[in-house]
C-alpha cells in the first residue's frame, strides 16, 4: 500500500528528484541569470511567474538579492570585493561554503542598493517571496511527503542540496578554478564541461564571463547548453525572446590595411584575440625559456617554469614588484621573449581605457601589425596577418 498519494518503482523516485532538481536549474540559468541579471532576454509574465514561484518553493532565493550578488561578482571579479572567488577565498572555502558566501553577501545593503536594480518589486515579491523566503521551502517540503510518503523526506532533501553544490559549489568555486577556457578573459573563469546539461548550460562559464550579455552560453560548435536549447523552444511559443547575443568572430582575407572596423571588430572580439595571441605565441615561451633556464638553476624547478609562464600571459600591473624584477630578468636574457612580451602589453593596451581619439588607435593598430611583421619571429608574423582580417 502506498505511503503517499503517488506510488512509484524505487527508480521512479530517482527520475522524479532528478526531474525537480533540474526545474530548478533551469529556473536559475533561465529566468535569475540570464533574464534578471543578463537582461539577455525577455520573458512572458507566464513562465517568469513560474519560474519565480518553483525558486520560492525550492530554494528561497530572492530575485533582487541573486541578480545583485552575481552582478557584482561580474563587477569587482577575482578581487577582494569579488562574493564567491576561489582565486581569493580558496577553492576549498568556495566549494564548501558557496552557500554561507551567499548568505553573507545578500546582507550588504550598498550591494543590495548598487546592483539590484530592476528585479520585480510587484505585491507578490513585496508581500510573498521576499516576505515570507522560508514559507516556500515547508510548503515544498509538505508537497514532497504528502506526494511520496517517507521517500519524499529524500527527494526534499537533495531539491535542497542541489542549488548548494551546483551551482554555489561547482560554477562559483570549480567554474573558477579548473577547466578549460576558449577565451582568456582578465579572470580565471573556466568552461567545466563542454556538455552544459546537468547544470543547464552554467558549465560553459568562461564562455559566459567573454559574453556575459549573451543569451547563448555555447560557443564551440562541439559545446551544448541546454539552457538554451529551452530558452529557443519558449521562443518559437512566443513566450520568450532573445536580445543579446555574442557575436560571430568574421574575417575577410583579403584585407591588408587596418581600419576603424578592423579596431572595433578586434575590441569586440579581445578575448578571442588574445586567446589566438596566446596560443600562437605558446611555443617560442616554451622554446625560449627551456634555452634560457641553462643560465638560470632557479628556474629548473618545473613549478618554477610554470609560474612564469603565467606570468607572460598577464597584463603587468597584475604582477607584484617582486614578480616583475623576476620576470624583468627572464626578459633580458631573450630578445624573442622581450618582443612578444612587449607586444602582447601594447595589444592590450589597444583596448584599455585611453584618451586616444579612434584615429590614433587606429594607427596605433597599424603599427602594432608592422613591426609584428617585421619582428623575424614567424608566429607573431602570422598572428599580425591574422588580425588585419578582423571584421
Amino acid at each position: 500500500m502506498p505511503l503517499g498519494l503517488i506510488d512509484l518503482p524505487w527508480w521512479g523516485y530517482i527520475v522524479v528528484a532528478l526531474a525537480f532538481t533540474h526545474i530548478t536549474i533551469a529556473s536559475v540559468t533561465i529566468y535569475l541569470h540570464r533574464h534578471q541579471a543578463h537582461r539577455a532576454l525577455d520573458l512572458h509574465p507566464i513562465p517568469s511567474h513560474f519560474f519565480r514561484f518553483w525558486l520560492w518553493l525550492t530554494t528561497g532565493m530572492i530575485t533582487k538579492e541573486w541578480a545583485a550578488i552575481h552582478r557584482k561578482h561580474h563587477a569587482k571579479c577575482e578581487t577582494p570585493e569579488d562574493p564567491h572567488s576561489p582565486q581569493v577565498l580558496g577553492i576549498k572555502k568556495v566549494f564548501f561554503e558557496g552557500a554561507e558566501l551567499y548568505k553573507a553577501a545578500r546582507k550588504q545593503t550598498e550591494t543590495m542598493e548598487k546592483y539590484g536594480h530592476g528585479a520585480p518589486d510587484d505585491w507578490l515579491e513585496r508581500n510573498i517571496y521576499a516576505k515570507h523566503s522560508g514559507t516556500g521551502i515547508v510548503l515544498m517540503l509538505l508537497a514532497d511527503v504528502l506526494l511520496f510518503g517517507p521517500l519524499g523526506l529524500t527527494i526534499w532533501a537533495v531539491q535542497m542540496m542541489w542549488i548548494p553544490i551546483t551551482a554555489a559549489g561547482i560554477i562559483n568555486g570549480i567554474g573558477h578554478y579548473w577547466g578549460y577556457r576558449n577565451f582568456a578573459c582578465e579572470d580565471a573563469s573556466t568552461n567545466v564541461f563542454p556538455w552544459g546539461i546537468l547544470i543547464g548550460g552554467e558549465e560553459l562559464h568562461n564562455n559566459h564571463h567573454a559574453y556575459g550579455t549573451s543569451a547563448k552560453l555555447s560557443n564551440k560548435w562541439y559545446e551544448f547548453d541546454i539552457g538554451w536549447m529551452y530558452i529557443r523552444i519558449m521562443e518559437m511559443l512566443g513566450i520568450a525572446k532573445v536580445k543579446k547575443m555574442a557575436p560571430k568572430v568574421r574575417f575577410n582575407s583579403g584585407k591588408a590595411i587596418c581600419d576603424f572596423d578592423t579596431l572595433q571588430a578586434i575590441i569586440t572580439h579581445r578575448y578571442d584575440v588574445m586567446t589566438k595571441y596566446t596560443r600562437s605565441v605558446k611555443s617560442i615561451y616554451a622554446e625560449e625559456i627551456s634555452r634560457i633556464k641553462t643560465n638560470m638553476p632557479d628556474l629548473n624547478d618545473l613549478a618554477t617554469m610554470k609560474t612564469i609562464k603565467h606570468w607572460l600571459h598577464l597584463d603587468a600591473s597584475e604582477l607584484q614588484d617582486q614578480e616583475k624584477a623576476k620576470l624583468s630578468e627572464i626578459l633580458s636574457k631573450s630578445q624573442a621573449l622581450a618582443t612578444v612580451y612587449a607586444m602582447r602589453q601594447e595589444l592590450v593596451a589597444l583596448w584599455a581605457r585611453s584618451t586616444a581619439s579612434k584615429e590614433q588607435l587606429v594607427q596605433q593598430l597599424q603599427d602594432w601589425c608592422q613591426r609584428a611583421e617585421s619582428s623575424n619571429i614567424d608566429s607573431l608574423q602570422q598572428f599580425s596577418r591574422k588580425l588585419r582580417c578582423y571584421a
